[in-house]
């Protein structure tokens, strides 16, 4: 696993062993930052300068892509502890600990925090938590009008709308869908 773009291109990520994690695969997030960039709602500016969530955070893969291609801030959600271990090493690899917070918290319970102009859900396949961690994260004030929020689903796993959907595409096994919402 690697970053595919942007500043720290080609440098490695660590995951933890065994399968708690499921990192977002490299070609999985080509596709989605390649979308983001090149769709008509996209462009440069929704990425460069941004604060980002990244919830269900695993490795931190996905916020660290982010950064990777411009965005301001990153903050990462994750529980399992090894996975948070393995996402403060990647932090720490791309020299990028001042651009990041990493809360060792459930996005179904997430504290109170800041309005992220992109938003990114990879929950555990197969549990309808993407509707459960969107409201909550809502109301919890990261989620607001106008973000743009992005979950990974399992294929055949179709989230009900958190908004206007705005692009919605298969890889392999996994389902992204974007929303920009209300």
């Amino acid at each position: 696993m690697r970053i595919v773009a942007g500043a720290w291109r080609g440098r490695r990520l660590t995951a933890p062993a065994g399968g708690a994690t499921r990192p977002t695969a490299d070609r999985v997030r080509q596709a989605l930052f390649d979308m983001l960039l090149h769709a008509p709602w996209g462009g440069r500016a929704l990425i460069e300068d941004a604060l980002v969530l990244d919830a269900f955070a695993g490795t931190g893969a996905v916020g660290l892509e982010a950064l990777s291609r411009g965005a301001a801030r990153a903050v990462f959600m994750e529980t399992d502890r090894a996975a948070v271990a393995a996402l403060r090493a990647n932090i720490a690899a791309c020299g990028a600990a001042a651009r990041c917070s990493v809360l060792a918290c459930d996005a179904l319970a997430a504290p109170a925090g800041e309005r992220c102009a992109l938003v990114f859900l990879d929950p555990p396949y197969g549990q309808g938590l993407v509707e459960r961690a969107a409201a909550r994260l809502a109301a919890q004030g990261w989620i607001g009008p106008g973000a743009v929020v992005i979950a990974e689903t399992a294929r055949e796993e179709v989230p009900v709308s958190l908004g206007t959907l705005l692009a919605e595409r298969t890889h392999g096994a996994a389902r992204l869908s974007v929303w920009r919402m209300p």
